[in-house]
């Protein structure tokens, strides 16, 4: 009996290239820490879905989509606006800086960093985007917020912006 593959998670295509692009900055450095599931499915879910029962379905049908990893330069093209680079800039941010693969490393290891300025650069953004994001995620980590809130007021902010 062949393996069927998952059915499509009920979020459009903007989001699965979104989810898409922060699994991929996961997988840089060849390894997929929980840590760094956990986030992607923790913030995307909280930012795809409008109530707990939603959000923890979606977390589960998400699951199985974290674990692809798609080249980069095959998902940024299909961001578009200046708010979804943001949010893929601060995903991919917060997704290497959440884990190391071994106590003594640093958060952000040398195929991270690539990775990162690999998005940085096919996505475009400014340096002063990228300084804005990197200070919202790593004050949002030093103040050991949660990433779901501090997205979530982000999301909050544009809306009203």
């Amino acid at each position: 009996m062949p393996l069927q593959p998952p059915p499509p998670p009920p979020i459009t295509p903007r989001q699965m290239n979104i989810l898409r692009i922060a699994a991929s900055m996961a997988w840089s450095d060849g390894s997929l820490a929980q840590e760094e599931v956990d986030i992607m499915l923790d913030q995307l879910s909280g930012i795809f879905a409008d109530d707990a029962p939603q959000q923890r379905q979606l977390r589960q049908e998400l699951q199985e989509y974290v674990t692809q990893n798609i080249p980069l330069a095959e998902l940024t093209p299909k961001i578009q606006t200046d708010e979804d680079k943001e949010l893929v800039l601060r995903l991919g941010y917060e997704v290497i800086c959440c884990s190391s693969r071994s106590p003594g490393e640093d958060k952000i290891n040398e195929e991270e960093a690539i990775a990162y300025q690999n998005l940085v650069t096919l996505l475009g953004v400014s340096d002063e985007t990228v300084k804005r994001v990197e200070a919202t995620v790593d004050q949002a980590f030093n103040a050991n917020e949660s990433m779901v809130d501090g997205i979530t007021r982000h999301l909050e902010d544009y809306a009203q912006g």
